[in-house]
């Protein structure tokens, strides 16, 4: 079918490549998908890298990203759900189906997941094909640059909405795009007082301008002390982990008030310890681990909010790349000196992305 340029992770060793590589073949149940724009996903640089994590469970030679926007070029002779010119993006997860947890309503935890990007082929790439069950659709109003943004969004969805939030105090800890994300849903979810915690100052002014009431910066201050004189004392009522550090992770519980809610999203890259006596078991705390987006209740809710326009992603959107300029990307996001990294693929006029979005390349926060 010819071949197009991708980004790919060639060798089991840190960096990419950008080369020429045969467009993927669309499958009789997959549609081919025409890539507008993608996203810089904390997974992706962990592949960049190449970390341990990456070395236990990424696959090479292969083309990497998996969060996108695009248009459907080609469509599968079997697929009944999506037409030809449909504005889409996708569940990364490529599930069973047929395993208890996908028969329960818990696709989202499938043991059997191949993942988009990581263990199959993902977006950084001009084309994509994806499977036509995964295919997300969006409406054509929707720039393509927000459009890559709501598999992120959907972590950060389901992180907040894994349970009660409407009026309760809510600590996000670890603002980097998703932890920015989830003060978004948490103040258009009704929370209380929002507090975000970091120890990066550019994120931290960043969480502001995504609806942070308080911000902490915890390599000035304890964390959990920070959290505790926030509340008065009480403690948090909601909190959502999103830094994956130990310290962070043992402040987080410490400052959670008594029956309240801790959900962690954020991956220790090594064993924590925890007192689970004191910070958890005697506080009689309800904990969520998160994983992924819910099969699909969270795309629907996420949906519900961008469409409604009660969130607006567009100050994450820190900085725009071509995918050329991939060094740079990856650079930037190491740094932490970014909200949202987004390549644009086709910067075409015409294509349906805004002009004010790809001004955020100019984007300085004092």
């Amino acid at each position: 079918m010819g071949t197009m340029m991708g980004l790919v992770k060639a060798e089991r060793a840190p960096g990419a490549v950008l080369k020429e590589v045969p467009i993927p073949v669309c499958g009789p149940d997959e549609v081919l998908v025409r890539v507008k724009a993608t996203s810089i996903c904390g997974t992706d640089l962990h592949i960049y890298k190449w970390d341990a994590w990456a070395e236990s469970t990424v696959l090479t030679p292969n083309v990497f990203g998996h969060e996108f926007a695009g248009i459907v070029e080609e469509v599968g002779r079997d697929v009944t759900n999506v037409k030809l010119g449909e504005h889409v993006s996708a569940e990364g997860h490529i599930v069973c189906g047929v395993c208890k947890a996908c028969r329960t309503g818990n696709a989202h935890v499938c043991p059997n997941t191949r993942s988009f990007g990581i263990t199959a082929p993902g977006c950084f790439a001009e084309y994509a094909v994806v499977k036509a069950t995964n295919v997300i659709h969006n409406r054509a109003d929707m720039p393509f640059e927000i459009g890559c943004l709501q598999d992120p969004l959907g972590n950060a969805v389901q992180t907040v909405l894994s349970g009660d939030i409407v009026g309760k105090s809510v600590a996000v800890i670890g603002v980097g795009p998703i932890g920015l994300m989830a003060v978004a849903v948490a103040k258009a979810s009704g929370a209380g007082q929002v507090i975000a915690a970091d120890v990066n100052p550019y994120r931290l002014q960043l969480a502001e301008r995504m609806g942070a009431d308080r911000t902490v910066n915890s390599a000035s201050q304890p964390l959990s002390a920070a959290l505790m004189e926030a509340t008065g004392g009480e403690g948090v009522e909601v909190v959502l982990e999103m830094s994956g550090h130990p310290d962070a992770i043992r402040g987080g519980f410490e400052a959670a008030a008594p029956a309240g809610r801790v959900s962690l999203l954020g991956i220790p890259t090594r064993e924590v310890s925890l007192d689970l006596s004191r910070h958890i078991i005697f506080k009689g705390l309800h904990i969520e681990g998160i994983t992924g987006r819910r099969m699909y209740q969270t795309w629907y809710q996420l949906k519900g909010l961008l469409d409604q326009k009660r969130i607006d992603l567009r100050p994450l959107i820190t900085h725009t790349f071509t995918l050329d300029r991939y060094e740079e990307a990856f650079a930037l996001m190491a740094s932490g000196q970014c909200g949202k990294v987004i390549f644009i693929h086709d910067p075409v006029p015409g294509t349906g992305l805004k002009e004010e979005a790809i001004d955020y390349g100019q984007l300085e926060l004092a």
